[in-house]
């Protein structure tokens, strides 16, 4: 692939110096905005996912290497226990661990990799809230502005999953900003940063636990790679364009570099994060959107007779359109037949909904494998800007169809804060939301560690799940 140098001569080297330089005054009141908010929900989705078997597994893990040194906690406990780049593989996981994280329509999930990475460094460092938002703001930008620049849907054709690809540049830019390397160093911290880059869908054959892994070790990958640079360890400068190797020619045979770079600093592509009402793909939630408006339209409880069919485009039809069979919770969540036949039976798609109880259910085991999948060029066409998509309904004679061109939480229908610390208190019912929400919405005016501390101990007053 010959990339056209005169547009584009040293990508890695301008990120890295527009992340050495990148300072709180020069962000947008929006960018600050969308920040602050994806703390709080980040943070919430990480505390839910404390109790989950896989990140109680990673916890369990690190401990085993935990010493004197221990500088940075896991999200609820009480104190410090672990080194930084182990808190945020913990945290990380745990914010990935019940698909309750937010999303980029770069196909990858942005705040459960960057916001554990970068909080785990400001707790080290004993960051204020400032410095913090301008880290995470960085570490978001750079880890969608290289997916964008792989072309996501290409990518991920061909097996990738991006938020582990993509995920240690963003935590590395983070952290890079956080300990004010110089541009020489965030270069380094980048290529360590992108030569650790890894994550495949083989996850889908069987629903295991690696999907979750993947937020995890990208934060991990982030952190030591900016740790590493600090030292003096150096990593390739040239990490996304170089021909033999360089991540765009490696992972994708339709990327582009000048996503890299384009508007750097005048365009923040991190405004555009999407936040999940629903606990499942999001690339489902379209879907989601459309059954509930069919099922308010025809009335409840839901005709399981009636035929239904959903339109898909080529991505999430390879990703999330095969026939479901009950097995693991990620199984459920990353199928679009479960969460559209349990949005047209339950009227929802919460935590609640993938129960062992409810992946096993006769009722929707049977609705969701009745359901007819038709794929739909214009569709394709959309995809990934717009995650557009549509079902429809046969009711007496007639087919009615749902068109929906993105779905609830995208920037076309936002969350707002106050949606965002219900999520929190609806996920996390035994924290003090309102108080969390109030020193995260203003995170400036707060040291890390004061944020932290409000936290609680969620682990004591919830089950594993």
């Amino acid at each position: 692939m010959n990339f056209d140098r005169r547009a584009v001569a040293a990508p890695t080297r301008e990120l890295a110096n527009w992340i050495a330089n990148l300072r709180y005054d020069d962000l947008p009141q929006r960018t600050r905005e969308v920040v602050r908010i994806a703390i709080l929900d980040t943070v919430g989705a990480g505390i839910y996912g404390y109790c989950t078997p896989w990140a109680q597994m990673l916890l369990a893990w690190t401990r085993r290497g935990a010493s004197g040194t221990d500088v940075a906690r896991v999200w609820g406990e009480a104190q410090p226990t672990l080194r930084t780049a182990d808190a945020a593989l913990v945290n990380a996981t745990a914010s990935h661990a019940f698909e309750l994280d937010d999303y980029h329509n770069a196909k990858l999930h942005p705040g459960a990799v960057v916001i554990p990475a970068a909080i785990a460094v400001a707790e080290k460092l004993d960051s204020d809230g400032r410095d913090l938002v301008t880290a995470i703001a960085a570490g978001y930008e750079v880890m969608i502005r290289s997916s964008l620049a792989l072309n996501p849907s290409a990518a991920r054709l061909r097996g990738w999953h991006l938020t582990g690809v993509c995920g240690p540049f963003g935590a590395a830019a983070a952290c890079a900003s956080l300990m004010k390397l110089n541009a020489e160093q965030t270069a380094w911290a980048l290529g360590l940063a992108g030569t650790q880059g890894a994550g495949l869908w083989a996850f889908n054959a069987d629903g295991t636990m690696s999907k979750r892994l993947h937020a995890g070790k990208a934060a991990h990958s982030g952190v030591l790679a900016a740790e590493l640079a600090q030292l003096g360890f150096t990593g390739p400068t040239q990490i996304y364009e170089f021909e033999d190797g360089g991540v765009l020619k490696a992972f994708s045979d339709a990327s582009d570099p000048a996503p890299l770079t384009k508007a750097l600093g005048a365009v923040y592509h991190l405004d555009q994060t999407s936040i999940k009402p629903y606990a499942c793909c999001g690339s489902t939630h379209s879907y989601i959107d459309a059954a509930l408006a069919l099922r308010k339209q025809l009335g409840a409880p839901w005709n399981t007779q009636r035929p239904v069919r959903v339109g898909t485009c080529k991505v999430v039809d390879v990703q999330c359109g095969f026939d479901y069979a009950p097995s693991s919770v990620l199984n459920a969540q990353m199928s679009l037949r479960y969460a559209v036949a349990a949005a047209l039976l339950d009227g929802q798609v919460l935590p609640a909904q993938f129960s062992d109880a409810k992946l096993a259910d006769s009722a929707l085991v049977k609705l969701a494998n009745q359901l007819e999948l038709v794929p739909d060029p214009e569709l394709d066409k959309l995809y990934p800007k717009d995650f557009a998509g549509w079902v429809a309904a046969e009711h007496n004679g007639d087919w009615i169809r749902v068109d929906i061109l993105n779905p609830t939480g995208s920037v076309h229908v936002p969350i707002d804060a106050h949606g965002i610390t219900e999520k929190f208190r609806g996920i996390n019912p035994q924290l003090d939301a309102d108080a969390i929400a109030a020193a995260a919405l203003a995170i400036e005016r707060h040291s890390v560690r004061e944020f932290l501390g409000r936290l609680g101990y969620p682990q004591a007053k919830r089950s594993a799940a």
